[in-house]
């Protein structure tokens, strides 16, 4: 008796090895496969900006990356004792404003340096809604009043036509760095995670929303490739007891098995093996002893 729905995620037709730098953006499912294959042994730089959960905050990190424009100051906002930057992380934030700009100025230079030399982007896209400010869309509402902002969700179109012209620059930018021989590759995944507070059927809206705007990306632009971390957690392990105990994050064993899915879908046989070698001496080195 057949007791799971098998999902078969596709294989491309190349591989990846250790020695390909990786940069890694979008919610907090990024941070987790971030930080296994990080204890694999890839050099793989997740989330500098912080989690970004919507597509346009992700796709802004990048524009910026791609710039050679400092970060700017109007885009920071001085709320209870400290300097906030609207597209990052409260770890960002300082009492002091140029300290703060120095921190987001440091993650843009760590971004630009590690796409520069990264020929694969994992991009994790959590929630199709977002939070609008005078007109601009932030990553993070850093606990202001909610009557500051306008919360909506974006459509699909909304979010091709913010990723069209940014997947053109990013090939053009790739493609003419002749330091890099590698073909650049963008792998999109939505996230499995249940944004239960949108109500179930809300969340249901928001993940169909964003699978379609990414399967029409793939579909227009060769160099980007679609991995089923969604329909691994929601079809494959369904049971409850590969959820965690909010009943919305994936436990860690399942998010073991989506990351071990993820080295057979993208990574040769033989890497395969020295990663799982290498993680497992990763974890080894970090265990800590009771001591009595």
């Amino acid at each position: 008796m057949q007791l799971q729905t098998p999902v078969t995620p596709v294989s491309p037709s190349w591989t990846l090895d250790l020695d390909q730098p990786l940069l890694l953006m979008g919610s907090c499912f990024a941070d987790e496969m971030g930080v296994r294959l990080r204890e694999a042994g890839f050099d793989a730089l997740c989330n500098p900006f912080g989690t970004l959960y919507n597509p346009l905050s992700v796709a802004a990190a990048l524009q910026m990356a791609l710039s050679d424009t400092p970060f700017p100051a109007e885009k920071t906002l001085f709320h209870d004792g400290l300097w906030h930057s609207w597209m990052h992380h409260s770890r960002f934030s300082s009492s002091d404003r140029e300290e703060c700009l120095a921190r987001c100025n440091q993650s843009l230079q760590v971004t630009r340096e590690q796409l520069q030399k990264s020929p694969v982007i994992l991009v994790t896209f959590g929630t199709a809604w977002v939070f609008y400010r005078q007109g601009e869309v932030v990553a993070n509402c850093h606990k202001l009043p909610p009557d500051q902002f306008t919360r909506t969700r974006l459509t699909v179109d909304e979010i091709v036509d913010i990723w069209k012209p940014l997947l053109s620059h990013l090939w053009l930018h790739k493609v003419a760095d002749h330091s890099s021989p590698l073909t650049p590759h963008v792998l999109f995944t939505v996230s499995p995670i249940r944004h239960l507070a949108d109500t179930a059927h809300g969340n249901q809206l928001s993940k169909s929303t964003l699978l379609l705007a990414v399967d029409r990306l793939v579909q227009e632009f060769p160099f980007c490739h679609y991995f089923d971390s969604y329909e691994l957690l929601l079809d494959e392990l369904r049971d409850y007891r590969f959820y965690a105990r909010d009943m919305c994050h994936p436990s860690d064993l399942a998010a073991d098995i989506i990351y071990e899915r993820f080295l057979e879908t993208f990574v040769s046989p033989a890497t395969r093996q020295q990663c799982l070698l290498n993680r497992k001496q990763a974890l080894r080195a970090a265990h800590r002893p009771i001591i009595q």
